[in-house]
This record gives C-alpha cells, structure tokens and sequence, in this order.
C-alpha cells in the first residue's frame, strides 16, 4: 500500500535556505508517491469528475488543471522555482526565450503606445522593435544604453515599456539598471531586463529596480544544449492580469517535457555558472595579451569600460568574453575555424564551449551601419565559455592566434 503522507518542509524553514540549496529543494510539490524528482506529466490534457466541474473550471469558481497551453503540474514546478531563485511574485513560462521577450512586450503595450529599448540588443530583440513593434502602430525609439543623458531625453515623453540587457549581447555593455528604471518609472514605463548573459545566479534586476526579468531558459538554465524555453518574471497581479491572458489564447506555451529538463538543469545551474566564470576569468585574461587580439571585453577585467558599475550590480562576472581579432572578418573567420575544442555555434550558456562571429550571424539583419554605432566589428567574436579545463580551452584559442599568424595577422 502506497503512503500518502509524504513529509514536507515548512514555508518558514525553506526560507532559511541558501541558492544552491532552493536550487534543488526549493518549491517542491511532491505526488503521493513521494518520488525523489520531480514528476514530469507528459499530457495535453487533463479530465474532469462532471460536467459540472468542467463548466466550474472555465469560470474560475473551481481550481483544475484544464489544458497544458493553460498549465501543467511539471511546468508550473519550473515556474515557481525559477520565482522562488529570482526572488520575483510569479513567473510564467514560454516555448522560447524570444517568445518570452515578443510575450513581455506584445502583452504590454497597444497602439499609439512608446517602447524605449537599448541600442545593444540580441539581433531578434533588435528586430521585435526596430520593425514588429511599429507595424502594430507602436512608436519605438532606441538609445545609447550607457549614455543616461540619452534615457533623459527619450523619457521626456510618456513611455509604455523600456527594454534592455546587461550585460549586452554581444559586445557585454553594462548598463546601470536601477538608474534607468528610476528614469524609466517617472515616465510611467515598465522596465523589461533580458538577464541571460549574467543569469540569475549573478545578477537581481528586480531588487535593482527593474519590474520585469527575461529569460532564454535555452541558456544556463539548461545549460546542456537539449531544449528551448523562456521564462518572464514579475509582479503576480501583471503575470496574471497581463501576460497569462497572451500567452495562453496566442499558444505560447512550455512543453512539460522541456520544463522538466530545465528543473534538472536548476539543480547544477551554481556549480556550472561559476565553474564556466573561472574559466571565462583565466580566458580573457589570456587573450588579453595574446597577438593579435585587437581587444577584449569581460566585464570581471578592471579594463572592461563599466567595470566598476559590474562590481556595484553583479555578484559574479559570467561566461562571456567578446573579443576583436585582426584582418577582420577574414581574421575571424580564420580564428574559427583553427578550434577543435570550442564549436562554431550561435548558442550560448552552454557546459560545452561555443564561439560565433555576430556581424554574419546572431546581429547580420541589423546592418553594417547599426553594427558600427554598436562596436561589434568585423573582427569581433563573442565566446561563451563552458566547463572544459581551461588550460585546453586557451591551448585550443592558440590554434586560433596561430592562424591569424599564419596569414600575417599577428607577428
């Protein structure tokens, strides 16, 4: 006979705990069957006792499970233990990281409403604003991200919503996010934090102001490279009066299967993150003066030109370096393709070292010219590092120097 008591850990005691252990322990809703992992209920849909509950359900007067596009037990898991690790009211959860951005703007704003975003944006983020937004009839204006005189002057005029992401991608720009969320809240907006670069292991925008945090899942969260998701962050009254009507009724649902992977992923993200931010440290310091590199940026090097801003709202530095080498594209191209270790993939976050050339792939549809305002030369390739040791991590980037060697690039 099976026990359907099952012990559980009391609300005042869970809080007591440290990341690392709500990682793993946190937000537990154990079946009677008492099992050790989390349960995965692989179904689209769910029965019901009567009619009569079925019609109670639709109306909100009954508490059930109606349909996976609605909710599933698996994936309401992940969302309150992603909730419990920002420290955020209610989290939903989406197929993708980008479904999660397009989700948190789209639920957001209207016609006739403003959008002010960062310049250095993620390239699909860049074009949600630059051209989905403004077919909707929603004015968008993009700023210098580190320049706050900018955010004055785009805040002189009412604003629905402000994105932004620190560290940027690709190029890691560090942008002060509670001062421009004060700015952002005076104007009447929301403020939109895509955090993936530092994850949530590093970095609070909440506790920094900010309303709204978003997540490709795909990255650290997972971190092994096997499924999508996305997660958005908030207030409980904005995720459910806002976000949970647009993203149920447009199908912008988590798969369950996908959001028990990611709870597995949960369970390592501390010990994978700093172990790929030591890595990512000794990395960046060693190119820093290898030939042939033009510059480096990681934000944990006192040389990074926001360095000082990172130690003030990071807790860690994370696992992405950018980095120009000389010739350019060719030069880059030739850096690429001499690694053995580290793959030639646009993905990032993940246990397996990858490097990509943004100006052909992550930011090609933006332009040369918009490239240019951002830094992102034809040089530039930005390397997420993973968990290999990192003294074959740099052996193999000197097969990249070697190469800009052999073609004159570097003396």
């Amino acid at each position: 006979m099976t026990d359907t008591s099952i012990k559980t850990t009391s609300p005042e005691v869970a809080a007591t705990w440290r990341a690392a252990t709500r990682l793993i322990h946190g937000e537990v809703e154990r079946t009677p069957y008492g099992e050790t992992s989390e349960a995965l209920f692989l179904t689209s849909g769910f029965a019901y006792d009567s009619a009569e509950q079925a019609a109670a359900t639709f109306t909100g007067e009954a508490v059930h499970y109606q349909y996976t596009r609605f909710g599933n037990p698996t994936v309401d898991a992940l969302q309150r233990r992603l909730a419990d690790l920002e420290g955020a009211e209610a989290c939903v959860c989406t197929a993708t990281g980008m479904g999660a951005v397009s989700s948190a703007l789209l639920a957001q704003v209207k016609a006739g409403d403003r959008v002010v975003a960062s310049r250095a944006l993620f390239g699909s983020c860049h074009w949600i604003v630059a051209n989905l937004l403004p077919q909707y009839g929603v004015e968008t204006v993009f700023v210098d991200g580190g320049d706050l005189k900018t955010w004055d002057e785009a805040f002189s005029r009412p604003t629905a919503a402000v994105l932004l992401e620190s560290p940027s991608n690709p190029m890691l720009d560090v942008l002060d996010i509670s001062a421009i969320s004060e700015r952002a809240h005076a104007a009447g907006a929301i403020v939109i934090v895509d955090n993936v670069f530092a994850s949530p292991v590093y970095q609070k925008p909440l506790e920094l102001g900010a309303d709204v945090v978003v997540y490709s899942c795909t990255k650290h969260i997972d971190g092994q490279g096997r499924v999508l998701g996305g997660a958005i962050l908030g207030r409980k009254d904005w995720i459910n009066d806002t976000v949970l009507p647009f993203t149920r009724n447009t199908g912008n649902a988590l798969s369950p299967f996908n959001a028990w992977v990611m709870l597995k992923g949960l369970e390592t993200l501390n010990l994978r993150v700093d172990a790929m931010t030591r890595n990512a440290a000794a990395v960046a310091d060693w190119l820093a003066s290898a030939p042939g590199i033009v510059s480096v940026r990681y934000p944990g090097r006192r040389d990074h030109p926001q360095h000082e801003l990172a130690v003030r709202q990071m807790s860690g530095f994370g696992s992405l370096i950018a980095f120009e080498v000389a010739g350019g594209q060719e030069g880059a191209f030739a850096f690429l393709n001499a690694l053995r270790i580290v793959l030639i993939s646009n993905n990032l976050g993940d246990a397996r070292s990858l490097a990509t050339h943004p100006a052909t792939t992550t930011h090609m549809k933006i332009g040369p010219e918009e490239r240019a305002r951002l830094g992102i030369a034809d040089g530039a390739i930005r390397l997420s590092v993973g968990l290999e040791d990192s003294a074959d991590l740099i052996d193999d980037l000197a097969r990249g120097v070697a190469a800009l060697k052999s073609r004159g690039f570097a003396h």
